[in-house]
């Protein structure tokens, strides 16, 4: 399966999606580690962000098909447009296979998070995700696509979302 994580900057994706990885036998690839890797000083231009998605697709599909590893995509896929290029990428894996779990979090908590942030592979800080808010669109699909409330414990949210995503596998 290939399990894409939506929402803006500072939700609780990477958390989640760390906790969710071992429940699902999962690895998780990220748009943050996967830039820092490939560009020294990343400029956060449209054409960088469409390499590094394309990057981390590409990676998703082959690891999905070649070795039938699950794959966790941990990235905003802020826009309806990027989740339809996530999954035009992806052409070829079952869109069975393929899940949508969409962040989300009270904006007091993420202003919050974002104004500790250290250490970690992710420059947004709280104008990055000012602006991505304005453009945000939430996830229309209603086929296996889950609303986590990133306020709540990532270890309950993630038994919570294993469980949808084996209870809706099971009813293939």
């Amino acid at each position: 399966m290939i399990v894409l994580f939506s929402g803006l900057p500072g939700v609780g994706k990477t958390l989640l999606a760390n906790e969710l990885a071992p429940l699902i036998k999962a690895i998780v690839l990220s748009t943050d580690k996967i830039r820092k890797d490939l560009i020294s000083n990343p400029t956060y231009t449209e054409e960088e962000k469409e390499l590094i998605y394309d990057v981390m697709l590409i990676l998703a599909k082959y690891l999905h098909e070649a070795a039938g590893t699950n794959c966790i995509l941990d990235a905003t896929f802020n826009t309806k447009e990027s989740r339809r290029h996530a999954r035009e990428k992806l052409e070829g894996v079952s869109p069975e296979q393929i899940y949508i779990i969409e962040c989300v979090c009270p904006e007091d908590i993420v202003l919050s998070r974002l104004k500790v942030r250290k250490g970690d592979y992710s420059d947004a800080a709280i104008d990055v995700y000012r602006k991505m808010k304005q453009v945000y669109e939430p996830v229309e699909e209603k086929e296996r696509h889950i609303v986590a409330d990133t306020s709540l414990d990532p270890k309950t949210n993630a038994e919570e979302i294993k469980t949808c995503i084996f209870r809706s596998s099971r009813n293939e």
